[in-house]
């Protein structure tokens, strides 16, 4: 299982539509104007896939993959800021 991974300063954030934890990451990036892609595991049977692949077998979101190829579950602003070095 392989993920596109983010070109550098951006976050790929995989999400569903109800995940409040999704939506507040959100709205702190936007508001903090740091890009991400954002992809919705319930539309996509492989980026679900991917999503347990580093959540231990579980759809745990946001999930968001770092330039670096790295992942983290529902990390704070503060981790996305730092992890991408802004």
């Amino acid at each position: 299982m392989t993920t596109e991974v983010p070109e550098n300063d951006t976050i790929t954030m995989y999400s569903t539509s109800w995940c409040g934890y999704c939506r507040q990451l959100k709205s702190q990036l936007d508001r903090e104007g740091i890009a991400y892609n954002e992809v919705n595991i319930e539309e996509s049977a492989e980026s679900a896939s991917y999503v347990e692949s580093v959540n231990g077998g579980n759809q745990t979101v946001p999930t968001v993959v770092f330039p670096d190829g790295s992942a983290a579950t529902n990390p704070s602003l503060k981790e996305v800021v730092q992890r991408l070095g802004a």
